[in-house]
């Protein structure tokens, strides 16, 4: 079991450094992605634990904007996968991910809001949104997330890429396969949206396996204020997505809330969902 501490490297002090300017310059907001990002044995061992979506009772997002499986329960995780986190939340991962991105003074969430393991079988997707800018129980503005994959020989025509919008979706800036030991990391603001809009095509025994955490801020900048928003949804110009953006709270809401949006939901539009499955 490797234990080893991971991020005081200098090899990680070093690749912030050149990696600064490419961050700030993606296409269509700041992202980059970095490929044998853990040492191998720590990813190997990550990725030995990971659990089957039989294993641990997963978390199962089941509707039209998102086929998922997540789990935010550390107590779940193996002790590699366990520590990785942790790790993932030290400062000198902060003082890494805040030279790369150029925001200062980041703050994690060890409570995982949103986040922890990530999983999707064949025909899982997740259609391109807009994450929710503020942190329920903290009140902290959300800016950075990234996303760690874990899929061992996943070829091109799988799909499950990391897709990346401009704030109209009239553009997409960037597809980063889900390969395995690849970090990415974007900046997430309420026009930065991304997704992996398309049904995964992989073989049955394969699922799409990735850790996802996300950093904060106290403030941001005035340009990114938006208000208070739950998670948005938004179609590409190739979808029949009809009305206005799918706002989703179910995770963020207070439960009251979103009682009283699913029964409006069921009453006026299920119809039209039913006609569209």
């Amino acid at each position: 079991m490797s234990t080893r501490f991971v991020f005081d490297d200098p090899k990680y002090t070093a690749l912030a450094a050149e990696s600064a300017d490419k961050y700030a310059q993606g296409s269509p907001f700041p992202h980059i992605a970095f490929d044998n990002f853990l040492p191998e044995d720590v990813a190997e061992a990550v990725l030995s634990e990971f659990p089957k979506p039989g294993d641990i009772d997963w978390h199962n997002y089941n509707r039209q904007t998102e086929i998922k499986l997540v789990c935010a329960d550390e107590t779940k995780f193996g002790p590699v996968t366990r520590n990785l986190f942790y790790q993932l939340h030290s400062l000198p991962f902060l003082r890494f991910l805040e030279k790369v991105t150029g925001i200062p003074n980041l703050i994690p969430d060890p409570a995982l809001r949103g986040g922890g393991l990530h999983q999707i079988r064949k025909g899982g997707l997740l259609k391109l949104h807009a994450d929710f800018n503020h942190h329920d129980a903290t009140f902290l503005d959300r800016r950075v997330n990234i996303l760690l994959y874990l899929n061992k020989d996943w070829k091109e025509e799988y799909g499950g890429h990391l897709e990346l919008w401009n704030k109209d979706t009239s553009f997409c800036g960037d597809k980063i396969l889900p390969v395995f030991n690849r970090l990415a990391i974007f900046s997430t603001t309420s026009e930065s949206f991304h997704g992996h809009p398309d049904p995964l095509n992989c073989p049955e025994d394969m699922t799409r396996k990735s850790l996802a955490l996300y950093y904060y801020s106290n403030g941001r900048p005035k340009g990114e204020a938006d208000g208070i928003h739950t998670t948005i949804f938004k179609a590409r110009p190739t979808e029949e997505f009809k009305g206005v953006l799918w706002r989703m709270g179910q995770d963020f809401a207070p439960p009251i809330l979103w009682r009283t949006a699913r029964r409006v939901r069921e009453r006026y539009f299920s119809g039209t969902i039913q006609k569209r499955g």
